[in-house]
């Protein structure tokens, strides 16, 4: 599978209707940007059951502030729905292989348990209590 063009308009529909989406945020002025282009076609042709988006940040501005996207490259990797991986810099082809490797192997279960469990404990420290009775938590 080649890469789909993602802009604001089809991320939401995109992230929710794919198992693994994996995302390329870039600018055709930025140099390492054009060297790792290649690499994310190559693994777009070797993975056809994942889906491979590219964002060009010049024409998709909203979505990359949504991101907070500030250097180029950027690969964000969801899976689920759930945002797994988001790092600036251009991989070697062998990284993006072991990275897709790791994503496929995630127990997506517990990766949801530990998300439940974060927010729990989030709200906890958001009231600065430790099971305290006054608060109910």
């Amino acid at each position: 599978m080649a890469t789909t063009t993602m802009s604001i308009d089809n991320f939401q529909n995109t992230i929710e209707n794919n198992a693994i989406v994996l995302i390329d945020f870039w600018a055709g002025w930025c140099g390492p940007c054009k060297m790792f282009g290649p690499v994310f076609e190559k693994a777009s042709e070797k993975h056809p059951d994942i889906t491979f988006a590219k964002v060009d940040t010049e024409a998709q501005g909203d979505l990359a502030s949504l991101f907070g996207i500030q250097s180029i490259p950027t690969l964000a990797i969801f899976r689920d729905g759930i945002l797994l991986y988001r790092e600036a810099g251009a991989l070697p082809e062998a990284g993006l292989e072991e990275l897709i490797g790791q994503v496929r192997k995630l127990d997506m279960d517990k990766v949801r348990a530990d998300i439940e469990k974060q927010k729990a404990e989030e709200t906890v420290d958001e009231h600065n209590c430790e099971g305290c009775a006054g608060c109910g938590h």
